[in-house]
C-alpha cells in the first residue's frame, strides 16, 4: 500500500503537537509527529513498543529512569509499558513507529 503524505490529514496530538498517521496495519504503525519548542509531553506509558527517529530539532527524552538529550539523526527505543516523557528544546519533526498499532491514534 502506498501513502502520499500530502493526502494524510494532520491531527491534533495535544498542545504543541500535531501528527499524521502515515501507514498502519494491526501490528505496525508509522507516524510523522511535529512538536513545538517548549512543549512537554507528560510522562505516560502504553503497551506498544515505540521507536522514535528524530528528523530535525532536539529534545530531552526520559525513558524509565534515564534522561538524554537527542537531536537530528538520533533514535530512541521505548519498550512497552515503560514510562517516558519529552521536553522539546527546539521545534522537532520525528517519525514514530509503534507495534502494535495504536488504536487511539486512528
Amino acid at each position: 500500500m502506498f501513502t502520499y503524505n500530502q493526502n494524510v490529514p494532520m491531527q491534533n496530538g495535544g498542545v504543541g503537537v500535531t501528527r499524521k498517521v502515515l501507514s498502519h496495519s494491526a501490528d505496525l504503525m508509522v507516524c510523522e509527529i511535529c512538536l513545538e519548542g517548549g512543549s512537554v509531553i507528560a510522562e505516560h506509558a502504553h503497551p506498544h513498543q515505540q521507536i522514535t527517529y528524530i528528523i530535525s530539532g532536539a529534545c530531552r527524552y526520559t525513558v524509565g529512569e534515564e534522561t538524554r538529550e537527542v537531536g537530528s539523526g538520533d533514535s530512541v527505543l521505548i519498550p512497552g509499558n515503560v514510562p517516558h516523557k519529552i521536553t522539546v528544546l527546539e521545534d522537532m519533526k520525528v517519525i514514530d513507529v509503534f507495534s502494535p498499532a495504536r488504536e487511539d491514534f486512528l
